[in-house]
């Protein structure tokens, strides 16, 4: 955190210097004035506060970190502790400095008088809306303590479903860069030295190694063919500008994310893991006191898909007109019909939090599911897929022996 530098009266009267760690120099000011009957001016210590930006712009607060966070916060607040000494024992022990940094500008407004809720609206990068909603949900219910706690639970059950579902790709693509990694190994190193000896032999290599020699020769141009690399790393660059580019228009972003909820072996998992948030959070929020048109702006800002979040606000829309939430998506097309009829049961027995969290639980199972289902479908595609590529290397070193072989018989 910087430090700042002032010269202070104390109780006698003299003057001294006094350091003090702070955000800002405002900060700084108001802690001082706390302490002494006269403050001056305020310098910053320049060398830790460059340091200390650094460090902050370098960091960013997780999942983990704002669970452990709310953890912590509900239990204090539980056992009657007071919120700015809840904060200050919070910002002590905390190791993430950008949080550490909004917590203290959070302790600083709250002792001034402002809520909770909107003092941590002022640090988006740590506190989002859905965040903040549900604390000033909790403030206004006077029931701050059991609002942290689900926070906490919500937090800790997105943190285990993004897990798996980063623990299936986790497999392919270590398999694939290996791949990848002996394709380019064996092509650049093994192929041209079997390729001078038999051209050495004088026999007349077969069309496979020919092709992997004019491979082999593309990825170790000469001289003469030295546009390959630049030529080969400015397509890869091109082609990423490009696919970034038009994922942000409104008609790309659109079209991509349509096409990951229907896309082979990911897009039922896809699907399930946006039914499994929606529903979590939504009943989470509901259950916390969060207005249902609220709720429904939340749950569409942190859909992570184009398709659901217009089918979000379209349904909104409905809802604001006197519709019911399992018929406005139903309308949309986009939740499975089991989710729908058992929100529609919990409607209609005005228990729909509860309803939501079994429905979030029902698809959380099943994200497991299918996690385990696609890595045991992947493991024996992508084995293949390396002893293709290795066999067909294999292959053209092999075949021009035969052919020596054959004039040697």
């Amino acid at each position: 955190m910087p430090t700042f530098v002032a010269e202070v009266k104390d109780s006698k009267g003299n003057l001294v210097k006094e350091k003090v760690a702070a955000t800002s120099q405002e900060q700084a000011r108001m802690i001082l004035q706390n302490q002494y009957s006269s403050v001056g001016e305020i310098k910053s210590v320049g060398l830790n506060l460059d340091l200390a930006s650094l460090t902050e712009k370098m960091t960013s607060v997780g999942v983990k970190d704002k669970s452990v966070f709310s953890r912590q916060f509900s239990v204090m607040v539980n056992a009657g502790v007071a919120m700015v000494r809840c904060l200050g024992i919070l910002t002590d022990q905390c190791t993430n400095p950008k949080l550490k940094k909004a917590l203290t500008g959070i302790s600083a407004d709250v002792q001034q008088g402002v809520s909770l809720s909107e003092s941590m609206r002022k640090y988006p990068e740590c506190f989002d809306k859905l965040y903040v909603s549900m604390v000033e949900a909790g403030e206004v219910g006077g029931v701050l303590d059991q609002v942290l706690d689900r926070l906490a639970v919500l937090l800790e059950n997105m943190q285990r479903l993004n897990n798996q579902v980063k623990s299936a790709m986790a497999y392919p693509m270590a398999v694939g860069s290996l791949a990848v990694i002996v394709f380019f190994a064996m092509t650049i190193f093994l192929i041209p030295i079997f390729a001078g000896i038999f051209k050495d032999l004088g026999t007349t290599l077969p069309l496979l190694t020919q092709i992997m020699l004019i491979l082999s020769n593309l990825f170790i141009p000469d001289a003469n063919d030295w546009w390959f690399w630049p030529g080969f790393i400015g397509t890869i660059v091109g082609l990423s500008t490009a696919y970034k580019l038009y994922y942000k228009t409104p008609a790309g972003h659109l079209q991509i994310d349509g096409f990951f909820l229907k896309a082979p072996l990911i897009g039922d998992l896809n699907q399930k893991n946006a039914v499994a948030r929606f529903c979590r959070i939504f009943g989470t929020l509901t259950r916390s006191g969060v207005p249902i048109l609220n709720c429904m702006d939340i749950v569409r800002d942190v859909a992570g898909n184009k398709v659901i979040e217009d089918a979000i606000e379209r349904s909104k829309r409905e809802i604001q007109q006197g519709g019911m939430i399992s018929l406005a998506l139903e309308r949309e097309g986009v939740f499975p019909p089991l989710a729908i009829q058992m929100m529609s049961i919990g409607e209609e027995t005005g228990e729909l939090d509860t309803m939501m969290m079994k429905v979030a639980d029902f698809y959380e199972d099943e994200v497991e599911q299918a996690v385990k289902a696609l890595t045991s479908v992947i493991e024996p595609l992508m084995m293949v897929g390396v002893a293709g590529i290795v066999g067909v290397i294999l292959l053209s070193m092999y075949l021009p022996m035969f052919a020596v072989f054959d004039e040697l018989g």
